[in-house]
């Protein structure tokens, strides 16, 4: 760890004050402020030196941790008990997402790997997603800086112009079941979700109504992480057997091990809230994760080219635009479907 020592201690002098702001500005969020200040810091720090291998490392390593303690924010029971009725809705979501993803991947001749991170962060959980799907794809810093940019972007209108689109629509406005169930469904980041819901419940009056409702939909959302990386994580090995021509494809080499970490820390929460535990315990592992991944996006702003990010920022923002329109609309046409609205 010697060799990776002053970028590591960088990364984390660089999230400090990313996470202290995020907190005062949720809706940005602490991952979006560091990647952006590392994008500003490289333009005048070019050559990283001794820095650059802990600053590589912080960005794979410490992002794949991240991910793990994030397990540690999920009670399996109750997301299964609770979010079992939005499940049609939700792979309703996630399928149109990755399918306008593929296609304008394909028509608009943008990078595979970026076209994946902003398709998978913007159908199941932002940042999140973007994360989990980045090491298994083996998607390179500008591709994760450019997919983060466009999430937060609509994450951003989605908390601002929600809560008026579900007044529009006509959204019972004496529950929070319905608003609830779409911000859970149509918002990709859990700050988002938090702060559309939390809009809807204070202009109605409903409490904590549509924000509980919102936020275990989110969280049944989330648990896409693990078989669609897992798919990834298939198909990246079956391409890269037909590239050298050999037939040496193996599942166990294939398997992304966070991925089965990230499991177990989450069957292991669940286990210890179902013995009394309480939900309390867990939160400092929460909060743990949320920083790792601030540190590893300062890490990759760190190793971007914000200038090229910017000339070649125009598509994949309107491949965002298109899952994110994509994404509502499904949303909307299943809930009519299923006479929750």
């Amino acid at each position: 760890m010697k060799d990776k020592f002053w970028g590591i201690l960088i990364c984390f002098l660089l999230a400090v004050p990313s996470w202290i702001l995020g907190q005062q500005f949720p809706i940005i969020g602490g991952a979006v402020i560091a990647i952006l200040a590392g994008m500003v810091i490289t333009m005048f720090w070019q050559d990283k030196g001794k820095a650059g291998t802990g600053i590589n490392w912080t960005s794979k390593f410490i992002l794949q941790a991240a991910v793990v303690f994030l397990g540690f924010g999920m009670n399996l029971s109750i997301v299964i008990r609770t979010g079992f009725e939005s499940l049609p809705i939700i792979i309703s979501t996630i399928a149109i997402s990755l399918i306008i993803a593929w296609v304008l991947h394909k028509t608009m001749n943008i990078s595979k790997n970026a076209a994946t991170l902003v398709g998978v962060g913007s159908s199941i959980c932002g940042g999140s997603a973007i994360a989990a799907a980045a090491p298994v794809i083996n998607a390179d810093n500008d591709e994760v800086a450019q997919s983060v940019s466009v999430i937060f972007f609509f994450n951003a209108m989605a908390a601002l112009f929600f809560p008026l689109l579900g007044t529009l629509v006509g959204f019972d406005t004496t529950s929070g079941y319905a608003f609830g169930i779409f911000a859970g469904t149509a918002i990709n980041d859990t700050s988002s979700v938090t702060a559309a819901a939390a809009t809807w419940d204070s202009m109605f009056g409903l409490g904590s109504a549509t924000l509980d409702q919102a936020v275990t939909v989110k969280l049944t959302r989330a648990l896409a992480i693990i078989p669609i990386t897992l798919g990834l994580a298939i198909l990246v090995a079956r391409s890269e057997k037909k590239a050298d021509g050999q037939n040496n494809f193996s599942l166990k080499r294939a398997f992304p091990m966070f991925i089965l970490y990230f499991v177990l820390a989450s069957v292991f929460t669940t286990v210890c809230l179902n013995f009394g535990v309480s939900v309390e315990t867990f939160q400092p592992l929460k909060e743990l994760a949320k920083f790792f991944i601030i540190m590893a996006m300062g890490a990759i702003g760190l190793n971007s080219n914000l200038p090229k990010l910017i000339k070649t920022g125009g598509r994949p923002l309107l491949l965002g635009l298109c899952c994110w329109v994509g994404i509502t609309l499904v949303s909307l046409a299943m809930q009519h479907i299923m006479g929750i609205w």
